[in-house]
């Protein structure tokens, strides 16, 4: 191939492989070094001089093409031999290890997971979000037809905790026909399976969301970023994200390598405002507080997992004081306002139980072990799975939560459609210990009865936070929900609404105003308080 038409041709290949496969341009990135290296080894052969003698083919390599065969043997090296060096764990275990930075021992888990009542309890998982998205995109025919559902996030707005995830065009030519962006984002409440919402305006103003993954050619989100100015820096984990005021962004990681070709690590984030593509980049410490989320799940498990398996350094056959992450990391929100990746952590070989539990700052990445045996968050699904198995329902991955000062498990329970049938709470200390409803009023009510009657085996060391009054009753009703009846009741100098069913005591279902009880109940967030134990002191009493 002549000189020119071959220096053409590589511009072209080279052009493609920018333009779509978009490498970093860094130290420790090997994308561009591939690239490289194939179109040396290309170029030469293009340009060689090729002859053909006695019926055998000659290649000719002139000066300049063994020059450049030389540089592909440095590029070799880059490729091979240096991420050997600089990056294998059996030279490098120590620096994996302590990729996580210090962590932080921790005394109570239960202050630092947020106590919270029980309307605010996550009930619905991505899984669900998706399908009431789906059904809300679907009512509309004409958006639904040019549009998909992107990837659910879940995020705190305001004080409200939400799934989120933008429309997204369904192929090249619906992008083709609605360049300007598609139209709006879904919101799902974590808290309320009805509350569903189609944003596609704000303050006024049609949403259009242009830049995104399904985009094409500069609409593309990363490609965006790339040409304007991050061709050298690392971003990773694209989320959709909405400020307080509902404005669309995709907030991108930006992180380095820490240890040679390896050890990725997030530095601060890439705002791209999903209708203009404005750009903004803060670090860690200045990021907007409406992002959640600065440190990608991937980079936390290989770190907590290098964490747990570099405790003895490289060379531990034994798996002497070697740990693993016990499930997928869980968002969680803790008593500060701030969001955390919670795992649970088990010795190497032990899946049912675990030695300990750890919450990692989705923000700064500061991480905190508490070293307290319980639950798995598998075991938990078994557990609960159990309690209801003639029903073959499934378990949805288990979110913690301080439940009166219990560190509970709280989970739906799904048939095989992916609704919601029911509900049920387990202890973190005691998968034993599991209270199962069809509402969560009612879980709650048949998990403080099994905690009570454990007596103090969960936490054998704590004190009993029980609250106990003698009052006179002012107020009673019943009520019957799935069969089973509950009397709410108020009582003299307490503004609360009390609670409890007939199979708490066999005198609720005749105690009338006016009479005098003594009864029992946790101190906890909620307006209708469940009562641990009742009794009339005017029945059965001469």
């Amino acid at each position: 191939m002549r000189k020119p038409l071959a220096i053409l041709f590589l511009f072209f290949i080279a052009f493609l492989f920018f333009y779509f496969a978009l490498p970093v341009i860094n130290y420790g990135f090997v994308g561009f070094a591939v690239l490289l290296l194939f179109l040396i080894v290309l170029g030469n052969f293009l340009t060689a001089d090729i002859s053909i003698i006695n019926n055998k083919g000659k290649i000719k390599f002139s000066k300049f093409n063994k020059v450049m065969f030389a540089l592909a043997g440095v590029i070799v090296v880059y490729l091979t031999l240096l991420p050997l060096i600089t990056s294998a764990p059996i030279f490098k275990s120590q620096s994996y290890r302590e990729m996580i930075g210090k962590v932080h021992p921790g005394k109570e888990m239960v202050n630092h997971i947020a106590p919270l009542p029980i309307n605010k309890v996550r009930v619905v998982d991505e899984e669900l979000a998706y399908l009431l998205g789906e059904k809300i995109l679907g009512s509309d025919p004409a958006l639904g037809s040019k549009s998909e559902l992107g990837e659910f996030f879940i995020q705190k707005v305001g004080n409200d905790l939400y799934w989120v995830a933008p429309l997204l065009h369904s192929g090249f030519f619906k992008w083709l026909n609605n360049r300007e962006g598609t139209e709006g984002y879904v919101m799902v409440s974590a808290t309320n399976e009805r509350d569903v919402k189609l944003v596609q305006t704000l303050n006024g103003v049609d949403l259009k969301i242009k830049y995104q993954p399904g985009a094409y050619f500069g609409s593309e989100v990363a490609r965006h970023l790339y040409f304007n100015g991050y061709a050298t820096t690392g971003l990773a984990d694209y989320n959709f994200e909405i400020d307080d005021n509902g404005k669309p962004f995709w907030v991108a990681t930006k992180y380095k390598k820490r240890i040679g070709f390896a050890g990725d690590d997030a530095v601060g984030v890439v705002l791209v405002d999903a209708q203009t593509g404005a750009i903004s980049e803060y670090s860690i410490a200045d990021t907007p507080k409406w992002v959640d989320r600065i440190q990608p799940i991937s980079f936390i498990i290989e770190q907590l997992s290098d964490w747990g398996e570099y405790v003895k350094g490289y060379w531990n056959w034994s798996n002497e004081n070697k740990l693993m992450i016990t499930e997928d990391l869980t968002l969680v929100y803790g008593e500060d306002g701030r969001s955390y990746w919670y795992t649970g952590v088990s010795s190497v070989g032990k899946e049912e139980s675990a030695v300990g539990f750890v919450l990692v700052d989705t923000r700064t990445k500061e991480t905190t072990m508490y070293n307290q045996s319980g639950a798995t968050e598998y075991a938990a699904q078994r557990s609960a799975e159990g309690k209801v198995q003639e029903k073959g329902y499934r378990a949805s991955l288990p979110v913690p939560y301080n439940i009166n000062n219990i560190p509970t498990y709280v989970m739906t329970l799904k048939d095989g459609g992916g609704l919601v049938k029911m509900y049920a709470m387990v202890a973190i200390g005691d998968y034993t210990i599991v209270g199962v409803g069809n509402t969560m009023r009612e879980t709650l009510m048949s998990y403080k009865n099994v905690y009570n009657m454990a007596g103090n085996r969960v936490n054998p060391g704590t004190k009993d936070s029980r609250t106990v009054i003698s009052t006179v009753v002012t107020r009673i009703q019943s009520d019957i929900k799935n069969g089973n009846s509950f009397y709410y009741f108020t009582v003299n100098s307490n503004p609360k609404i009390f609670i409890g069913s007939s199979q708490l005591s066999n005198e609720l279902p005749v105690t009338i105003v006016g009479d005098s009880i003594k009864i029992s109940f946790d101190v906890d967030n909620e307006e209708v308080i469940d009562v641990s134990t009742f009794d009339n002191l005017k029945i059965g009493k001469k």
